[in-house]
């Protein structure tokens, strides 16, 4: 499983309908593990972003498709990092020669 960071800020639309918010939280937790995937952590924020999402999937076309049908629904907008590990970042770097 690969980790994605998604920052999202809620859409005009999102912010009218914001108490039904918790109710798209579960409904894309079960949209992402029906494609194999799994939130790992979610945040509401103050600052830069409305939401940090933390969340694994078995791959990029599976991250894209995830946070296009987010945003299809036009409550959110994304802005998607692909994570890696202390781990992974060690043995890039170590690498390098």
């Amino acid at each position: 499983m690969t980790t994605y960071i998604a920052l999202m800020h809620y859409t005009d639309k999102g912010m009218g309908q914001i108490r039904r918010s918790p109710e798209r939280l579960d409904d894309g937790k079960k949209l992402l593990e029906e494609m194999g995937g799994s939130f790992k952590q979610f945040f509401m924020t103050i600052g830069g972003y409305d939401i940090v999402l933390i969340y694994d999937a078995p791959d990029d076309a599976v991250s894209a498709r995830f946070t296009l049908l987010l945003g299809a629904q036009g409550y959110v907008r994304t802005t998607t990092l692909k994570a890696f590990p202390e781990e992974a970042y060690r043995e890039l770097i170590r690498s390098l020669g």
